[in-house]
């Protein structure tokens, strides 16, 4: 059976991905794997947030509860998807990186990653 670990890795050496975070539905990191340069315990911090009150948007529209979301800056992108019942995956991918595949992954195995925490 493949490990955490291993996913997290596996996730962080696709074309474009900068870094892959696991976190904890209270923010804190679970496990990681980057190439580029951020501080894992502010994104852990800020992700959960932003999946805290993303919830409420969700629910107020009628959509339920947040499961993926892609966010796009100047200088890239932030996946974010649930993971089992509160944890999270924060991706940071190149700007411009194709993240189709990977959300597709994303959707079809996340039975599987839930399985797995």
């Amino acid at each position: 059976m493949t490990g955490l670990g291993e996913v997290v890795q596996s996730l962080a050496a696709r074309d474009g991905v900068e870094g892959v975070l696991l976190l904890s539905a209270d923010g804190l990191p679970i496990e990681r794997s980057r190439a580029g340069s951020f501080e894992s315990e502010t994104v852990a911090a800020l992700a959960a947030t932003l999946a805290r009150h993303a919830d409420p948007l969700g629910q107020g529209s009628g959509r339920g509860e947040l499961r993926t979301a892609v966010l796009e800056y100047s200088g890239g992108l932030a996946v974010l998807a649930r993971v089992g019942g509160g944890d999270w995956l924060a991706i940071l991918a190149e700007d411009g990186a194709d993240v189709g595949q990977l959300l597709y992954d994303l959707r079809h195995h996340r039975p599987a990653l839930t399985a797995l925490l």
